[in-house]
């Protein structure tokens, strides 16, 4: 999934995107209780506060942002704002001993910035300079912080104790934080949350049964793929192939 579950924005959306869908599923079943979600009901009621935010205010938008924008100025304005992730990427690999993917990260932003037009164009896949993200949340995980419970945070979305603590540093290191201009910065932000929820209008068609947990369990299980660097074996979002619960799976999503 494109960010079913990402970070802040881009992950968020990731974030705010990736709360396209609230409430449970329709059958009634009691369900155990995830160990990994101590607060599901706080949780729950958050997960339903930032769906009416969605499906009223961003979810329309960014139909209307897919529909009026030709598919590849939509993907110059993603590779756009992934380029830009490209310093904090770098920054945390150093973090993380990781001098490689700094090196490939380093590259991909001066290659992408330069011949990419500012990073409208990823001319750094096409020359196979592709490594992995890397944000303050994985490096916490390699400091030996534990990931702690599930939180579902307000406007944010789908995150973790440890991951909501790397936060504030992502935000700080992402470039359009140093915008000047009142008006360019939001902008500039506003677009990156219409294109990354744009983004996830088709993936969330796979959405089945109990959304809430359906979206939890996506986002843990990929967040701790991007951890362990892929140890786990296949990014389970590399394909249709979703290892969830059976009861995830009881009801068809409905739009």
């Amino acid at each position: 999934m494109k960010q079913v579950l990402t970070r802040w924005i881009g992950r968020g959306a990731l974030a705010v995107s990736l709360v396209a869908t609230a409430g449970c599923a329709a059958s009634g079943e009691v369900r155990e209780r995830n160990p990994d979600d101590p607060w599901e009901g706080f949780n729950r009621k958050v997960f339903a506060f930032n769906d009416v935010i969605d499906r009223y205010a961003l979810k329309p938008v960014a139909k209307g942002y897919r529909f009026i924008t030709p598919d590849p100025v939509e993907t110059g304005v993603g590779n756009f704002f992934s380029n830009l992730g490209e310093p904090r990427t770098a920054l945390n690999s150093l973090l993380q001993g990781k001098g490689t993917n700094a090196g490939v990260a380093t590259g991909r932003f001066l290659v992408n910035t330069t011949v990419g037009i500012g990073g409208l164009f990823d001319v750094a896949s096409r020359m196979e300079i592709i490594g992995r993200e890397e944000d303050f949340g994985q490096t916490l995980a390699v400091w030996g912080a534990g990931e702690g419970a599930y939180l579902v945070l307000p406007l944010l979305g789908p995150s973790t104790i440890r991951d909501t603590a790397g936060l504030p540093a992502d935000m700080v290191t992402y470039p359009t934080t140093y915008v000047e201009d009142d008006e360019v910065r939001l902008g500039l932000t506003a677009l990156r949350v219409i294109d990354t929820r744009a983004g996830l209008l088709d993936q969330e068609k796979m959405i089945r049964g109990d959304r809430y947990s359906f979206i939890r369990d996506a986002y843990l299980q990929r967040r701790r793929f991007e951890v362990n660097d892929g140890e786990m074996g296949e990014d389970p979002f590399a394909s249709d192939e979703f290892d969830f619960d059976d009861a995830d799976f009881d009801d068809a999503f409905a739009d």
